[in-house]
């Protein structure tokens, strides 16, 4: 149990994740709760420039924007979206 991380959402990340049509949102939010367990799965990508310190994971056409702080072991997702609207 130590392993674990906890898990947070913005409160904009969860509003745009409740827009989006059920058979989208529900590989992102499996997604989203595997995080805990393993926050840099295969694919995920350390971005650089104005979204410093973010990481991505890719689900279909979506992308999951988050924080990770190893040392107070929390996982902080900050924006949930389609690939052509997430990074503006």
């Amino acid at each position: 149990m130590s392993g674990l991380y906890k898990l947070t959402i913005k409160k904009s990340a969860a509003k745009s994740l409740e827009s989006l049509p059920a058979k989208a949102a529900k590989p992102i939010i499996e997604a989203i709760l595997d995080l805990p367990k393993n926050p840099r799965p295969n694919g995920c990508k350390k971005l650089h420039g104005k979204l410093n310190n973010l990481y991505r994971i890719r689900i279909g056409h979506y992308r999951v924007l988050y924080l990770i702080d190893d040392t107070i072991r929390i996982i902080d997702v900050q924006d949930v979206g389609h690939r052509k609207d997430i990074y503006d």
